[in-house]
């Protein structure tokens, strides 16, 4: 098996279950093979310790593979989980900064309504669930049938409700 399908193997025996300190020696292992300069093994690292519940630890790693320059595939993706990790920190501020830059790079991406959800929840988190209501309806408007005008304009009307 090359890299890619080992990191695979390893997430997919992990599905469904609190990753530990085994998951982490794991995935360690295999990003090692990479060398410490390598985004992709950086964002492994991050991620296995993310899953762990050691948001702090995966915060510095993330970083460093957005610093060390990740694919179009994967930068989104550790945007998004830092993202995420910042919130569970309550470093709310930061982890919108991140989501609103990422959604003016990958505009029209896959990985849009992700950053979305994500961006709902950090509103939500802080206090602001109005906020984040309005974030999440306007994700989905895209993807409904009928009603775009409408239910737009509704996000928008419920958007200041928190203040």
């Amino acid at each position: 098996m090359d890299w890619e399908e080992r990191i695979d193997a390893v997430w997919a025996e992990a599905s469904g279950e609190m990753v530990g300190d085994e998951v982490i020696a794991r995935i360690d292992a295999i990003a090692a093979e990479r060398g410490p300069g390598d985004a992709r093994a950086e964002f492994e690292r991050a991620g296995a310790r993310d899953s762990a519940g050691r948001e702090a630890e995966a915060v510095e790693l993330y970083r460093r593979a957005l610093e060390l320059g990740l694919d179009d595939e994967h930068r989104p993706q550790a945007v998004i989980q830092l993202a995420s990790s910042l919130r569970n920190l309550g470093e709310y501020d930061e982890a919108l900064a991140l989501l609103h830059r990422e959604r003016e790079l990958s505009a029209g991406g896959v990985y849009g309504d992700a950053v979305a959800v994500v961006e709902a929840l950090v509103h939500a988190s802080a206090g602001r669930p109005a906020k984040g209501l309005s974030v999440a309806i306007l994700a989905l408007v895209p993807h409904l049938p009928r009603y775009h005008r409408s239910m737009t304009a509704y996000a928008h009307d419920i958007a200041d409700a928190d203040t």
